[in-house]
């Protein structure tokens, strides 16, 4: 996935270049169609991608609502429709220029997008292939799934204010930055030749290593391990299925625009195949997780580890969408749930507490999606994967935890026993999830921090 900000931008990455020429990313088809037909149609799959990726941050906020206890779920829904708006305006006003700049290999110059061509222009440039705007909005939705992510995981005990701060570092610096290095041409792309479709690292991992961070200086919730855990059940898993099958929708758009043009025979089929390869390696992950939980449950199934089985294997086939067959497809998606399922064993043994299981799945399960672009693509090199996988998750990871750090030591990132025995929505908002009009409750008094 390739952004810009100019036509000259564009003409140095080249990849769209391929498109106004009238041949397909893959190289495959020529088009039949005129420069502005293509422009067009360029600019409507990143729209289309874009309100579908949009769509994702629902489908986040309903997983997590139902995964959350019901005490927690309208902090749930402020933090997720918060954060996305955060997210859109820091984009905005730097992270879009410091990820797609291209003034160093490593980051742009931090400042305002400005769209290169607007729609009361006596005559618009088609040199770019589409639409500056539409290629901003389709960049400033993945954004927003990166911090999705985090919220996930550190549901239940964070305070909304400190998680909103984070955010406005990760969406303005942290995450572009880091992006910069492949989708900005920066030096993974242009050195190791690192190679990652639509973001099972720079979006999926990176979200996973800031909420690691978080998880690790936030601790566990209260009750949650030790001699006196006691269970915490999942306030609705219907709620987290309707989330779930929203993110499988959404990831059509994920997965399918970042092919990033339209404008021939070509690139029509190669985002056929993608949305084909992305539904199957789903499909694949729900299989392997039913079958695993039944091995471990004894006989007896569990829904979670399905609904994240469904999201590790969407989150697998990302780095690489493509050129796998589908049968390959599904294989990527299985062993995807596989890790996944046992990641989340793997964390409940070391003690984090990861609400949703969004580490497994973005983390673990993006890992290997990453890793496993060489299996089909032979452009990729499994030593330039494992760069990328370095480089970004040691960034990530460190800038995050001195973030969260100093986020603890100045305002407090963590709410108090008495609040988090309440409930984040009591504690937080005043409300619970139901109607503030339909009772006294939102006229309780909050516990003191």
């Amino acid at each position: 996935m390739i952004g810009s900000t100019q036509m000259g931008k564009t003409l140095a990455r080249g990849a769209l270049c391929a498109v106004v020429a009238g041949i397909g990313l893959t190289g495959a088809a020529h088009a039949e169609v005129s420069e502005e037909t293509a422009f067009v149609f360029n600019t409507l799959l990143f729209l289309i991608g874009g309100f579908l990726v949009m769509l994702m941050a629902a489908g986040f906020a309903m997983l997590e609502a139902g995964f959350v206890r019901t005490k927690h779920t309208a902090a749930i829904c402020l933090k997720n429709i918060a954060l996305y708006s955060i997210a859109g305006i820091m984009f905005y006003l730097v992270g879009y220029q410091v990820m797609y700049g291209g003034q160093t290999p490593y980051f742009g110059i931090p400042e305002m997008w400005v769209p290169s061509e607007v729609s009361s222009d006596a005559s618009i440039d088609l040199g770019t292939g589409y639409a500056a705007a539409s290629d901003w909005f389709f960049q400033m939705v993945f954004v927003a799934t990166a911090a999705s992510i985090v919220s996930g995981t550190i549901a239940e005990r964070v305070k909304l204010g400190p998680f909103f701060i984070f955010v406005v570092v990760l969406t303005a610096i942290i995450y572009p930055v880091q992006g910069s290095w492949e989708w900005g041409g920066g030096w993974l792309d242009a050195d190791f030749g690192f190679s990652d479709f639509a973001g099972s690292t720079l979006v999926h991992s990176t979200g996973g290593w800031a909420a690691l961070a978080g998880a690790i200086l936030l601790g566990a919730r209260s009750g949650r391990f030790g001699p006196d855990a006691k269970p915490m059940m999942p306030g609705s898993l219907p709620l987290a299925t309707l989330g779930t099958f929203i993110l499988w929708f959404g990831w059509f758009g994920f997965n399918g625009a970042s092919q990033l043009a339209l404008g021939s025979a070509g690139d029509a089929v190669a985002i056929s195949q993608i949305f084909a390869n992305t539904n199957m390696a789903a499909a694949g992950g729900v299989v392997t997780a039913y079958l695993l939980s039944m091995l471990l449950g004894g006989g007896k199934a569990n829904l979670a580890y399905c609904l994240n089985g469904a999201l590790a294997g969407l989150v697998a086939i990302t780095a690489e969408p493509l050129t796998p067959t589908i049968l390959q497809a599904i294989a990527i998606g299985a062993v995807g749930a596989v890790i996944a399922t046992f990641g989340a064993k793997l964390l409940e043994t070391i003690r984090i507490d990861d609400v949703v299981g969004a580490i497994p799945v973005h983390l673990f399960a993006g890992i290997w999606g990453t890793m496993a672009v060489p299996l089909t693509n032979a452009d990729a090199t499994f030593f330039g994967q494992a760069v990328g996988v370095g480089a970004i998750g040691a960034f990530v990871f460190a800038t995050s935890f001195i973030v969260w750090l100093a986020l603890k030591m100045t305002v407090g990132i963590r709410l108090s026993p008495d609040a988090e025995n309440v409930g984040g929505d009591l504690s937080e908002l005043g409300h619970d999830a139901g109607s503030i009009f339909a009772s006294d409750v939102g006229k309780v008094p909050a516990p003191a921090q």
